[in-house]
């Protein structure tokens, strides 16, 4: 759990990345023989692309970096549940194990709204740590989404303004 805490770490970062450029701080690295070969953040408010998601991003990285779709022998650590999308991509990309850290209750596709990674449903088994750091990924999103909340309540259109 350390070595796989240590990543999540690395994970988180790339989530206050997303933050600052205005997006959902969820994070995603990709790790293979000890060394990070993709990362990735939430990228679609700033990339107008529905697809760009932590895990997409990171996974887009790490076969460019590997030079290969298939991404074997490598674990994939993203600070939330990935949805049914980014589970059928690391599926197809054939990550050997994905480690996550807050339950996604809405959308989660590793084991919360449906498990597409439940062994033998394909052709490639994933391997699932769940829970890692999952307070502090959690406790992320909460603060950002509370933020982005208080700022659209504190902030008056033409409209909202007072008559005099």
């Amino acid at each position: 759990m350390e070595g796989d805490a240590h990543w999540m770490q690395r994970a988180l970062g790339q989530a206050r990345l997303a933050i600052q450029r205005g997006d959902v701080p969820i994070g995603a690295v990709i790790v293979h023989e000890g060394e990070i070969i993709g990362a990735g953040h939430d990228s679609k408010e700033g990339t107008h692309d529905p697809t760009a998601h932590a895990e997409i991003m990171a996974m887009r990285q790490a076969a460019s970096h590997y030079g290969d779709w298939r991404l074997e022998g490598s674990t994939l650590y993203v600070t939330l549940e990935p949805c049914p999308m980014c589970a059928g991509a690391i599926i197809q990309a054939r990550v050997a194990r994905l480690v996550f850290g807050a339950p996604n209750k809405r959308w989660g596709a590793a084991g919360g709204t449906v498990d597409l990674l439940k062994p033998g449903l394909f052709n490639h088994d994933v391997e699932v740590v769940a829970g890692v750091l999952e307070e502090e990924c959690a406790a992320l999103l909460r603060a950002t989404f509370r933020s982005w909340r208080l700022a659209r309540s504190t902030t008056k259109t033409p409209m909202e303004e007072p008559t005099r």
